[in-house]
């Protein structure tokens, strides 16, 4: 009796995305079957190139094929994948081309905030996603020394506005404050002229197609990042702490900046979360233990991860080299990029929740 395709997508609808919940079938993930005798091959289309769990989903379809249909012999699973935008007709408009809009923000300085925005931002190109990065923290730029550039962004004529292209570097475009000033002029800025600059770096350059344009925030939470929220036309926000108790107090009151203009938060990532001693591989809790993973427990939202202290890592900052391009093979590299798959996972689980939301109340409305 010949294998049908009817067959395999019945046996792939026993298969689960295990951050959404639902099956591959009812998620409209299974995009192409195609049978030959005893082998099989389908193509399941994820909802982020960047997907943690991308080799269960794959072995998962192997085992559910190979159980249901005892006469498949060979099964092939090709998986790609498509970013899911957030519905948002502010963000449509100003950024048409860009589908998700993340800040990275801090409750206080000195977090390392920008640091893990960069790294992040490179681990997710890596990962294959489309990213860009614009630099937020107007007073202190520095994505431009983190990521070795010290060009001007060209201009062109785009009908009648001029449009800047921004640079690109690691596999993802980006624009700064510092493209444009002096290394030692200091930006001395009121709240609107700060926020008018910020509109322009969406408005004014042409950033094409991307799944994730991520903002390296300024730390804190008064009136110029209140006003800065309340203009980008955000999917989410992600807050950095350390784990000590000052950060945590300080990442509370973030978290509750941007539920107060109603940007969901995706999660928590613990920076300098723990010192391993290249002599002896002993580990250090420098600033305390689980504070970090305490809070997002508390505030009922993810825990992405915790970074450790290494000196590359800041030492790639100082060379405009991020760890998870020079160093890609580390273990903090690899702690990185599996932060980034996280945070692409609540943006994809985000998303599709919201768009179900949007579909039951207009059905409700009907």
């Amino acid at each position: 009796m010949s294998i049908t395709k009817e067959q395999v997508i019945s046996a792939l609808s026993k298969v689960d995305d295990p951050d959404l919940h639902k099956d591959l079938v009812t998620l409209n993930m299974v995009k192409e079957v195609a049978v030959e005798g005893s082998n099989v091959k389908a193509t399941i289309e994820l909802t982020t190139p960047a997907c943690p769990m991308k080799d269960k989903i794959e072995e998962d379809c192997i085992t559910a094929i190979k159980n249901e249909i005892p006469s498949v012999e060979n099964v092939e699973i090709n998986m790609t994948a498509s970013v899911p935008g957030h519905l948002n007709n502010q963000k449509d408009a100003i950024l048409p081309g860009v589908k998700n809009t993340i800040a990275v923000a801090s409750g206080k300085g000195g977090v390392g905030k920008s640091t893990v925005a960069v790294n992040l931002a490179v681990a997710l190109a890596k990962l294959g996603a489309k990213v860009g990065l614009i630099d937020a923290d107007i007073y202190g730029p520095s994505i431009p020394l983190m990521l070795g550039i010290n060009e001007k962004p060209k201009v062109y004529q785009d009908t009648a506005t001029q449009k800047m292209v921004p640079l690109e570097n690691f596999g993802i475009k980006l624009m700064s404050i510092g493209f444009l000033i002096d290394d030692n002029q200091p930006v001395i800025w009121r709240g609107p002229m700060a926020s008018g600059a910020l509109k322009q770096f969406m408005s004014d350059v042409n950033w094409g197609e991307l799944d994730y344009l991520i903002y390296d925030m300024p730390p804190g939470t008064g009136d110029i990042q209140l006003t800065l929220v309340q203009t980008i036309p955000l999917t989410g926000a992600v807050i950095v702490t350390t784990p000590q108790d000052v950060s945590l107090i300080d990442a509370r009151k973030g978290l509750k900046m941007f539920e107060r203009v109603n940007v969901p938060v995706f999660g928590i990532i613990e920076n300098m979360s723990y010192f391993i001693a290249p002599d002896t591989g002993k580990r250090y809790d420098i600033f305390g233990h689980g504070g970090g993973e305490n809070l997002a427990k508390e505030l009922e939202v993810a825990f992405l991860g915790g970074i450790p202290i290494d000196p590359r890592i800041r030492e790639g900052g100082d060379k405009g080299k991020p760890i998870v391009f020079d160093l890609p093979d580390s273990d903090n590299s690899k702690v990185i990029s599996e932060i980034s798959k996280n945070l692409a996972a609540q943006v994809s689980i985000n998303n599709i929740n919201s768009s179900q939301q949007k579909v039951e109340i207009d059905l409700g409305d009907n």
